[in-house]
């Protein structure tokens, strides 16, 4: 019965880590980060070895997140990693921010005069709520 019960949580952790990495890499994709990216340095000819580095930092991410890094070389690697983060952020929030433009020309083209308060607000309240839930709430947080 332990047995069954081990192989369902194994089998329920590796569906939802497949569910998120696809969202994750699907929302890179949305985004155009890795074209603006090439787009904005005049590098589209190296397209490819930007898109490997991305697939290749998600293993190396799900790597670290497996099997923690210990010892003296952990210390030696943190900034490398934080580093690699920090620019991998930078880029998303770069993207992000060429893709929030989008916004008024949706509202202009939908029409909606009214209520633009309301949406923008909605979504504030909602990642508001959601933050909240998951830090303060037991069990949606487990260290």
């Amino acid at each position: 019965m332990v047995a069954a019960s081990n192989a369902l949580v194994m089998l329920i952790g590796f569906a939802s880590g497949v569910l998120v990495s696809g969202a994750v890499f699907a929302f890179i994709t949305i985004v155009g980060v890795v074209p603006r990216l090439a787009q904005k340095t005049n590098s589209t000819r190296y397209i490819k070895v930007y898109e490997s580095a991305i697939m290749a930092g998600g293993l190396v991410g799900v790597g670290f997140s497996f099997f923690v890094a210990a010892g003296s070389w952990g210390y030696w690697l943190l900034p490398v990693v934080g580093l690699a983060a920090g620019i991998f952020y930078g880029c998303l929030a770069m993207s992000l921010a060429e893709v929030l433009n989008v916004i008024p020309i949706l509202a202009r083209r939908a029409r909606l005069q009214r209520g633009m308060f309301f949406l923008v607000m909605a979504i504030a309240i909602g990642k508001m709520v959601g933050a909240l839930l998951y830090f303060l709430v037991p069990g949606f947080f487990t260290p």
